[in-house]
């Protein structure tokens, strides 16, 4: 018989036309090596697109850090020229009128026995100058035999002996909110209770749509050196009617008829001199109305400047800007300025209070 060799294609074909279904039967280690082969091209292509995404994701993140930070830097170094334009003075002294008001026990001492008082602490402007400590003494009233003191320096020194103390206590009260808008400020997210506390600042400092950058411009110090100065030109160093009947050292006007009407006005005049329970209220009025007043916005942009270059507050410069505070102008400026020179105001500029104490406290 003779054999017929037929190929694998021959019979495929032959069955086919039968109507069997052939195909091919796949190995399992065929099998197998698909699945690996996809599992690798996916777990790839997964790797690849990490990398390329990831750096784009850093980049996106790092932006809105920069942009955050830039706005930051924004807000501190005060670049928009709009700002502390507003004022609101609905409750621009509120605070102050309510502190005034609190119950104090407001005996005037005579000049005897604040002196007394002074030298029985060691409380005295040497040490002061030497030291930089001034010790706590709050007093409420100015001494009516002040205005007898002949000798011009024993007058000058007792009556900076008396302001000092409290002109440093508003600065320390200023310094300490202004510390605390900062803390607020480097924070992402704020408590109530940090809300509510800048909301009660805004009113004090008169801001209008709650503009922080406006509040950092406004809430900040005056120094020392400069408010003695003025308190000094405005009261003859403690002597005048104002001073010594309504506390009034800066002579801040007022139209709402419950201030001291000046001998000199005339009879149609509305405007009469803020007067004051304590002294303490009359520098927390003056700082205020140096913070807020339209008129001193050249000043507080003067201090914003010393600040931004990392600069003390400067007396000598921050007062060229308080030309407008009287009607000499610029006379005034020169005044202040030699009031500061001639007496070694600067200083007291960085003086500290020391801490209250009980003792101290129960001899005033």
């Amino acid at each position: 018989m003779k054999k017929i060799q037929l190929s694998i294609l021959e019979i495929k074909k032959y069955l086919i036309k039968r109507g069997f279904i052939v195909s091919k039967k796949i190995s399992k280690n065929e099998v197998i090596g698909f699945d690996v082969l996809s599992k690798t091209f996916l777990s790839c292509l997964i790797i690849i697109s990490i990398f390329y995404i990831a750096p784009l994701a850093i980049n996106l993140t790092q932006e809105k850090v920069i942009l955050s930070k830039n706005n930051f830097q924004k807000l501190l170094e005060n670049q928009d020229p709009k700002l502390d334009d507003s004022l609101d003075k609905i409750f621009l002294f509120e605070d102050v009128f309510t502190f005034d008001e609190r119950p104090k026990d407001s005996v005037r001492l005579s000049a005897a026995t604040i002196e007394e008082l002074f030298e029985s602490t060691d409380y005295n402007l040497e040490d002061v100058r030497k030291n930089k400590l001034v010790k706590p003494i709050s007093l409420t009233l100015l001494p009516a035999e002040i205005t007898k003191i002949e000798n011009v320096k024993k007058r000058k020194d007792l009556f900076i002996q008396i302001i000092l103390p409290l002109v440093i206590a508003e600065n320390n009260n200023i310094k300490s909110d202004r510390n605390k808008l900062f803390s607020i400020l480097n924070k992402s997210k704020n408590t109530k209770a940090e809300q509510v506390w800048l909301n009660s600042k805004f009113k004090q400092y008169g801001v209008v749509n709650k503009d922080l950058s406006t509040l950092k411009i406004r809430m900040d110090e005056v120094p020392v050196s400069m408010v003695i100065a003025q308190a000094a030109k405005e009261t003859g160093w403690g002597t005048s009617r104002f001073a010594q009947e309504g506390n009034a050292l800066f002579g801040q006007w007022t139209w709402s008829g419950e201030g001291i009407k000046p001998s000199e006005a005339d009879d149609d005049s509305t405007h009469t001199v803020m007067k004051f329970n304590i002294l303490q209220a009359s520098v927390k009025a003056y700082q205020r109305n140096l913070n807020t007043h339209s008129t001193y916005k050249g000043f507080r942009n003067a201090r914003a400047e010393l600040r931004d270059n990392g600069q003390k507050l400067d007396s000598m410069i921050l007062s060229e800007y308080l030309d407008e505070y009287a009607e000499t102008g610029k006379e005034y400026v020169k005044i202040l300025q030699q009031i500061i020179r001639q007496n070694n105001l600067i200083d007291f500029d960085d003086a500290k209070l020391l801490p209250s104490s009980i003792e101290l406290e129960s001899l005033i």
